[in-house]
């Protein structure tokens, strides 16, 4: 903006708002991704990432030991004898047995069939592989919430609370472990994101 006054132009005075617009438009603002909030150089950033990391790494080998665990019967929740490659059954002690709440027909009618005992195991072994590698962690975050969430409406209401356990939690840490790029750090997550498969496919991020 300029003012003409005697026969030249001289400069308007500036104000605030269009400061504010030079700002802007000298400055991008940064674009937001997977994992601004920790993308600082910082030690606390440094220290967010890497607390983040083992948190992912320490719920991915849950996952893992747990699949580990009923297919082999490693004799800490499974033991030998009911081991799934033994002809034991994942599913039918705690979704025949432990299942309370207004759900319980529903998880009976289904504990200890070959589709459940499929789908269970599955879902602990890619999601345990996921976080432990820092791949595909939206597809990690998804299915292993969603698993948290069933396996908590099978324990309605839970033992120690109106309706909070740590089924939920769980939930919600491996959420914010996929929104923040939690497999950036100790992972393979950048390679990931980078693969030509994943560039065309972003939803496998």
């Amino acid at each position: 903006m300029v003012n003409i006054a005697n026969g030249h132009e001289t400069p308007a005075p500036t104000t605030p708002v269009d400061q504010t617009r030079r700002d802007t438009a000298n400055h991008r603002l940064p674009t937001a991704g997977p994992d601004t909030a920790l993308s600082g150089t910082g030690s606390a950033a440094t220290a967010a990432r890497y607390l983040l990391a083992g948190i992912r790494l320490a719920l991915g080998w849950i996952f893992l030991w747990a699949f580990l665990d009923k297919l082999f019967g490693l004799g800490h929740s499974t033991v030998a004898a009911k081991a799934w490659i033994n002809d034991g059954s994942p599913t039918a002690g705690f979704l025949g047995k432990s299942a309370t709440g207004p759900f319980t027909g529903f998880y009976h009618s289904i504990a200890g069939s070959a589709v459940a005992d499929a789908l269970f195991m599955a879902a602990l072994l890619g999601i345990g592989v996921a976080l432990l590698l820092g791949i595909g962690m939206r597809i990690a975050a998804g299915a292993g919430a969603l698993l948290m969430v069933l396996m908590w409406t099978a324990v309605l209401p839970p033992s120690s609370n109106p309706f909070m356990d740590d089924h939920l939690i769980y939930a919600a840490v491996l959420v914010v472990l996929a929104l923040l790029g939690a497999g950036n750090t100790l992972g393979l997550g950048r390679w990931w994101a980078a693969t030509p498969l994943v560039r065309r496919n972003t939803w496998l991020t």
